[in-house]
């Protein structure tokens, strides 16, 4: 969506706060000896507190509040009972809701516990390239420009980046235009970020594998080529200057 007057930024704001309060306390909740269920139900009742409600479940059917991704699995993983977390996995928890009309979505990776399986330098430069991203992006800055820094960035410290998952416009749904907002250089996408709009600008930073694909489950993705990934997401209002960061709140990238 694009921001046209103050009760739709506050509108934003508030759905932000929801989904980026629900990620932080999440990421704090999780500990080894927890099952994957234990932790959206627990993400499910503080995004109920606020009145939110979950936006993969609303737009998609999604089994389960948020989504819950353990060690090989990328994206979209289905919490369970049957999944315990355990030291030094790598996990990632994505968060999305609408509140009164408004759409906003945040993500983080991190390990539980100690790093006794060496994911955090992966982490780490998750967290780095979305911040050069996000301070990057301005009103009239090409699309495909931010996707090259990120390929870029994340090429210098030995990794890849999947090329079939992507960031997206946000406000009134949950995937609005623009879409598409690869990790790499599309050369035929001429299109530049607005001011004012609202986009989830993601990372998709993967030791081996350059695409995901889908698990017989329906939703679960894994590496076509294995390994693992760590994703960072933040909703963003674009300006002339820096961008605002609507869930800043959820404190991934301290």
């Amino acid at each position: 969506m694009s921001i046209a007057n103050e009760q739709e930024l506050i509108g934003m704001q508030k759905a932000s706060e929801a989904v980026a309060y629900t990620l932080k306390e999440m990421i704090n909740y999780a500990q080894p000896g927890m099952t994957t269920k234990d932790l959206d139900e627990y993400g499910a009742k503080i995004l109920s507190g606020f009145g939110a409600k979950s936006a993969p479940y609303l737009t998609y059917g999604f089994p389960g509040w948020t989504c819950i991704s353990v060690d090989n699995e990328f994206c979209h993983g289905i919490p369970t009972d049957q999944r315990v977390l355990k030291e030094g996995d790598l996990i990632n928890i994505d968060v999305s809701a609408e509140l009164n009309g408004f759409w906003s979505d945040n993500g983080g990776s991190f390990i539980i516990g100690k790093d006794i399986n060496q994911h955090q330098k992966l982490v780490d430069a998750s967290k780095d390239i979305l911040q050069k991203a996000i301070n990057s992006i301005k009103g009239g800055v090409r699309i495909a420009d931010i996707g090259f820094l990120m390929e870029t960035e994340a090429k210098k410290r030995g990794f890849k980046v999947i090329k079939n998952l992507a960031g997206h416009g946000i406000g009134r749904s949950l995937h609005e235009q623009p879409d598409e907002l690869l990790n790499y250089r599309n050369r035929f996408d001429n299109r530049r970020f607005k001011k004012n709009s609202v986009v989830a600008i993601e990372t998709f930073i993967s030791t081996t594998s350059n695409n995901a694909v889908e698990l017989k489950d329906g939703w679960t993705m894994v590496g076509n080529k294995g390994g693992y990934m760590a994703q960072h997401e933040h909703t963003i209002v674009v300006t002339d200057g820096k961008p605002i960061i609507l869930t800043q709140m959820n404190e991934i990238l301290n």
